[in-house]
C-alpha cells in the first residue's frame, strides 16, 4: 500500500530528522576519523551509528501508524527492539537539545509534530 502524499512527506521528513539526530550524536561522541560512513541524511557517521541510522530509517519506512502517530514513545505498536530503543533514546537525549542550533527548521517542525 502506498502512502497518501501528506503521509509520504511526513515519513521522508521523519527519516531525515532521525538520521540528522544520529549524525549529531556521532559527531559529538565519536572521533572524526571514525566517521567513515554516509548516513541517510548525507552526513558522516561511524559504522556503529550508521547501523543505528539504517535501523531507525527502516523502522520509520515500515511504520504502519505514520499517518496518526505523534511519537514512537506514545505508539501502542513498539517496533524497535529493546536494545535499539535504548540506543535511540540516548541519541535523542543528546541530539534533541542540540538540533535547534544545527537544524533549527527540522527541530521546530519535529517539536510541533508537522
Amino acid at each position: 500500500m502506498q502512502d497518501a502524499p501528506k503521509t509520504a512527506r511526513r515519513r521522508e521528513r521523519e527519516k531525515r530528522v532521525i538520521s540528522q539526530m544520529v549524525c549529531l550524536y556521532c559527531a559529538g561522541n565519536h572521533a572524526d576519523d571514525e566517521r567513515t560512513e554516509r548516513a541517510h541524511c548525507g552526513e558522516m557517521a561511524c559504522p556503529a551509528c550508521k547501523e543505528l541510522d539504517d535501523y531507525a530509517v527502516l523502522r520509520t519506512q515500515r511504520c504502519r501508524k505514520m499517518d496518526v502517530k505523534t511519537s514512537c514513545d506514545a505508539c501502542a505498536n513498539q517496533c524497535y527492539a529493546p536494545a535499539m530503543r535504548e540506543r535511540i533514546r540516548a541519541v535523542m537525549r543528546y541530539a534533541g537539545p542540540r538540533m535547534i542550533t544545527t537544524h533549527p527548521i527540522a527541530a521546530v517542525r519535529h517539536l510541533l509534530g508537522r
